[in-house]
């Protein structure tokens, strides 16, 4: 069986507000690997909305073109995953009524995830938002770009040609029954280590390494949790 990893997030400038939603796919296609960026947005939405609705292009687009497939989904959207893997089951058999009878939000989607999951091999994890993953990232500025209504470029094409990571680098923790904790990141970063067109950066703060690689195709980044971590990484990237 194929495994596919896809990750995702939303973005919403406002509560409602403008909206927009992001994923990356990776995929087998013939003898190589795929990556696929996917994205859109919606002028009056909610984040939570935009976070369902990254998972539900996500999965379309896998049920749509790739067969017998084993997906792992990281969002980084704790609403979203147990919504989907445990609430929804429970409000579907309640006539879409939550324990205090009201009406159950966002009632479309959820049952949208639900078709989409019913006959997928999928697992579904919570990773860290904002903590320097860099596929996440990727997904969050898709989204935002979409929800300014500034869309970013979505890349298409061999995996090999991608300049975004996607590992979930071991040192983030995995938590009980393999899932990842959403609150992973207690301990300070020793720095941050970025590459752009070969030249590499050490930056003493998430903020000032964003500053830096936001934006910018083929940038590289990673998070270093000590000096040896650090000098491996700056190998990594000089020597790619």
């Amino acid at each position: 069986m194929s495994k596919i990893i896809i990750f995702t997030d939303g973005s919403s400038r406002g509560n409602p507000g403008p909206g927009g939603w992001g994923a990356i796919i990776a995929y087998a296609e013939g003898k190589g690997k795929k990556i696929r960026e996917l994205g859109g947005g919606e002028k009056s939405t909610t984040n939570n909305r935009m976070e369902m609705m990254a998972v539900i292009e996500g999965l379309s687009f896998v049920k749509k073109n790739i067969e017998g497939v084993e997906i792992t989904l990281y969002t980084d959207s704790e609403y979203v995953k147990k919504g989907a893997t445990e609430w929804a089951y429970s409000w579907a058999s309640n006539n879409w009524r939550t324990k205090a009878n009201t009406p159950v939000l966002n009632k479309d989607l959820w049952q949208k995830i639900m078709e989409l999951m019913n006959d997928l091999d999928i697992g579904m994890k919570v990773i860290a938002g904002h903590a320097g993953i860099p596929a996440n990232e990727r997904c969050d500025e898709i989204a935002t770009s979409f929800a300014d209504g500034k869309p970013t470029k979505l890349f298409y094409g061999d995996a090999k040609n991608y300049y975004v990571s996607l590992e979930v680098r071991p040192a983030f923790g995995a938590g009980e029954k393999g899932k990842i904790p959403s609150r992973p990141f207690t301990k300070k970063a020793y720095s941050y280590v970025s590459a752009i067109k070969g030249v590499v950066k050490i930056h003493k703060s998430w903020a000032e390494c964003e500053a830096r690689v936001k934006g910018v195709m083929n940038a590289r980044y990673r998070k270093a949790m000590n000096k040896d971590e650090e000098t491996n990484l700056i190998k990594e990237f000089t020597h790619r």
